[in-house]
């Protein structure tokens, strides 16, 4: 809720104002009155300066009202209190996850296998966070609060893995480099590990989606200038979270690869606790927005109500129920015109003889046009957002298996070791130098050309998406089987460069930049003002998802290819394996997925709001219909 004045204050600060004028006007006169005749100003002068004084006392007036209601909140000042706090936010975060797979094979004694698996299930319960921080923020305690308590637990998270790893787990000093052994975890150091990046997975899935809605509220969607302002935030939402990881990807890294893995995990507190503290900064400038109540009653009762009235013939439009006013029954919210698909459920706006009689209206018999609407949104949403998790399948092979593979290639330059890890460097270069790419180049030119002011709809970005990840899989295949030429012993680690591995990490980084700001802009565009955040989170549910199908599809892999004296195509050691034929297996899956996401991009209608200019229709292949 913007902050200000209310017109009783302001009658207030008047009234307090002119009083005190006053009382000090009547002192000075009462003084000069004790004076000499002679230094009494002639009674026309007096009149005069009392005259003049009345007029700069009300001009003082005025020109104090107009300070106080120029004041504003939100905006690109408070916006970017919220980038920083993302990018600080998302460094402490994969501090702890870009080698997680490292630390669980190095120091807790997994193979390859299960740690590739445990991995994938602890980024997917991250990412499934994300619903959860969504519907709380949404329902019942407002964005802002929401964001600082997730934070909380994440820095929680964080100090309990610090101390285990301190305390426990990394034992002797230094070792978990490849080269020194740990000796075998405890089991109270190992559930204490668990406990503490399950909490991390927490504070950091509620977080994201959050900050990411509440940083796009500080922009007012019906003013032009601010629409413009709001899309390319998203934008740099992206950037910004690539920027944290870098330095986690980079230094971090380096450290934690060569044994210090405490310290890497105590600068990863220390950057969440910045990050806290500079969200609190702005605190006083922030603009906020009200929890709107729980979305999961409203869309249940549009399905109770349509059952109830499933035999009623269909009525116009204009018959169909809505509240009066600007807003809609659901506080705050602004009302959605009717649409044409899924009439069955216009059928629970009909108002019927029986709601006629009713004093008060039956939510769970007749429900407004905008609450079947934000049902019917929800649906159209849910096909084109299971499209998107064979992507987040891609993705995830990011954090594992290129992790894996980079283990088992030269990665020397000189004496200097490199972090198979680190190589995700190439993959945040790429995203950062592609947001400004697509920015300043790909949407002023595809704007020319399309007449789309957006260069292209949020749709065709996350096709294009799709696309450039599956030839990052391909340039991973080809990279495998170059890597397994070059092998010269099944024990020893290939003579090929790890720099092979740069093609497919910059396409994932180019693939990022349309799928995922594509799905931001998208999910949080077309969901209604209810549940925004909930639009928002479907970006980090898909990644959730895409982890646990990855897990199982490694997991479906090794059990066919296994068997009997075959080593399979992920064993413990990687040149007995062919991690090549799963990279093109998630090419062909990624196919299928590719035709399906345009057959419903194609079917899909966007969400239109009553006096608002983000009426649109967005169709891969099709311009995207902008009011501005």
């Amino acid at each position: 809720m913007t902050k200000g004045f209310t017109s009783n204050t302001i009658t207030k600060l008047s009234a307090n104002f002119s009083a005190t004028k006053f009382r000090k006007r009547f002192h000075r006169i009462s003084q000069m009155s004790t004076m000499d005749t002679t230094q009494v100003m002639p009674k026309t002068n007096e009149k005069n300066n009392s005259a003049r004084g009345n007029k700069d006392l009300k001009q003082g007036v005025v020109n104090k009202l107009k300070v106080f209601r120029s004041k504003k909140t939100g905006g690109w000042y408070s916006a970017f209190l919220c980038l920083v706090n993302q990018g600080l936010v998302t460094l402490s975060f994969f501090g702890v996850g870009v080698n997680l797979v490292l630390f669980l094979t190095r120091v807790l004694g997994q193979d390859n296998a299960t740690a590739a698996n445990n991995v994938s299930k602890w980024t997917g319960t991250v990412y499934l966070c994300s619903l959860l921080g969504a519907f709380i923020s949404d329902s019942y305690w407002g964005r802002f609060l929401t964001c600082a308590i997730f934070q909380l637990i994440l820095l929680l998270g964080l100090v309990i893995i610090s101390l285990t790893s301190w305390l426990f787990l990394t034992k002797p000093n230094g070792c978990g480099d490849g080269i020194l052994n740990c000796i075998p975890p405890s089991p109270i150091g190992t559930a204490l590990f668990y406990l503490a990046i399950y909490l991390v997975a927490l504070g950091y899935g509620g977080h994201q989606p959050t900050i990411a809605t509440f940083g796009s509220d500080q922009f007012d969607e019906t003013n032009h200038k601010e629409k413009i302002s709001r899309a390319a935030y998203f934008g740099y939402f992206y950037f910004a979270l690539n920027a944290g990881s870098l330095i986690s990807n980079t230094i971090l890294v380096y450290y934690e690869d060569g044994g210090k893995w405490t310290l890497g995990f105590w600068a990863s507190t220390a950057a969440g606790l910045l990050g806290l503290f500079v969200f609190l900064l702005g605190t006083p400038g922030y603009k906020y927005v009200k929890s709107f109540g729980n979305p999961l009653p409203r869309v249940g009762q549009v399905f109770v109500a349509a059952i109830r009235k499933w035999r009623l013939p269909n009525v116009d439009e204009a018959e169909l129920y809505e509240s009066n006013g600007s807003e809609s029954t659901i506080k705050g919210t602004r009302k959605i015109l009717h649409s044409n698909d899924f009439k069955k459920l216009d059928k629970a706006a009909i108002v019927t003889d029986e709601d006629r009689q009713s004093p008060v209206a039956n939510p769970w018999r007749l429900c407004t046009i905008t609450q079947v609407e934000e049902a019917k949104c929800i649906i159209r949403m849910f096909p084109i957002w299971l499209c998107t998790i064979m992507y987040s399948v891609i993705f995830t092979q990011m954090a594992s298996l290129f992790v894996e593979q980079g283990e088992v290639m030269d990665a020397t330059i000189g004496n200097f070791r490199l972090p198979a890890a680190s190589m995700s460097a190439f993959d945040i270069c790429s995203v950062l130098t592609c947001t400004f790419l697509y920015r300043f180049i790909v949407v002023p030119l595809g704007g020319k050309i399309s007449g789309n002011p957006k260069g292209l709809t949020e749709l065709q970005r996350m096709g294009v998406g799709l696309i450039i990840g599956m030839l990052s899989m391909v340039a991973a295949g080809v990279t495998e089987i170059f890597r397994l030429r070059r092998v010269i012993s099944e024990n020893e680690i290939s003579s090929l460069s790890i720099f092979w591995q740069i093609p497919q990490y910059i396409l994932v980084g180019a693939s990022e930049v349309f799928m995922y700001v594509g799905q931001l802009e998208f999910f949080n565009g077309q969901a209604p003002d209810g549940i925004k955040s909930l639009g928002s989170s479907l970006c980090m549910a898909s990644m959730s998802l895409g982890n646990y199908v990855s897990s199982m599809l490694v997991n479906m892999v090794m059990h066919f290819t296994a068997r009997g004296t075959r080593h399979g195509w992920i064993p413990e050691n990687l040149n007995n394996g062919h991690i090549d034929r799963f990279y093109f297996l998630l090419v062909g899956l990624a196919l299928v997925d590719m035709v399906a996401f345009v057959c419903f991009a194609k079917w899909y209608k966007g969400i239109n709001i009553e006096d608002s200019d983000h009426g649109s229709c967005t169709k891969v292949g099709e311009k995207e219909i902008d009011k501005v």
